[in-house]
C-alpha cells in the first residue's frame, strides 16, 4: 500500500569473494521496503552477476592450479567438498561455502600454509 516512484538504487551483487555495486532501476517506496523491478530493470544486475561468476570461477582455478599446484581432487580433500565441488566452483555452477571461500582466499595469500592443511587432514584421516 505504499506509493512507488521510478528511480535507481545501489545493489550489491556478490559471488564467492567477489562483489560489485550497481545502480538498479525500478519502482521504489520512500523507505527500504520491497521494490518492483521488470526483467529489463534486472538486466544490469544479471549481467554483473554473470561476470562475477565467471571471474570468480577463473580466480578459484588460478589459485588451485597456479598458486597451490593442486589437482581438483586434492583441493577438494584439503579445502572440503571433494573433487566434484571444485569442478562446480571452477565452472561457476555454484560458489563455495563461506568456510571454503575463507580457506581459498587465505591460501591465495599464504600458499605455504597448504602444507599445514595437509598435515591436519592427514592426522584427521589417521584417527
Amino acid at each position: 500500500g505504499k506509493l512507488l516512484t521510478r528511480g535507481e538504487r545501489p545493489q550489491l551483487i556478490t559471488f564467492g569473494s567477489f562483489s560489485r555495486t550497481v545502480m538498479v532501476p525500478g519502482w521504489y517506496p520512500d523507505d527500504d521496503s520491497d521494490s518492483v523491478h521488470s526483467g529489463e530493470d534486472l538486466k544490469i544486475s544479471d549481467a554483473v552477476f554473470q561476470d562475477l561468476k565467471a571471474a570468480y570461477a577463473a580466480h578459484v582455478r588460478r589459485i588451485r592450479k597456479e598458486r597451490l599446484k593442486l589437482t581438483q581432487e586434492e583441493a577438494g580433500r584439503l579445502i572440503g567438498g571433494g573433487r566434484r565441488a571444485f569442478q562446480k566452483y571452477e565452472s561457476g555452477a555454484t560458489p563455495p561455502s563461506e568456510a571454503a571461500i575463507g580457506l581459498i582466499e587465505m591460501l591465495d595469500r599464504h600458499p605455504e600454509d597448504v602444507e599445514f592443511l595437509r598435515s591436519i587432514r592427514s592426522a584427521a584421516g589417521a584417527v
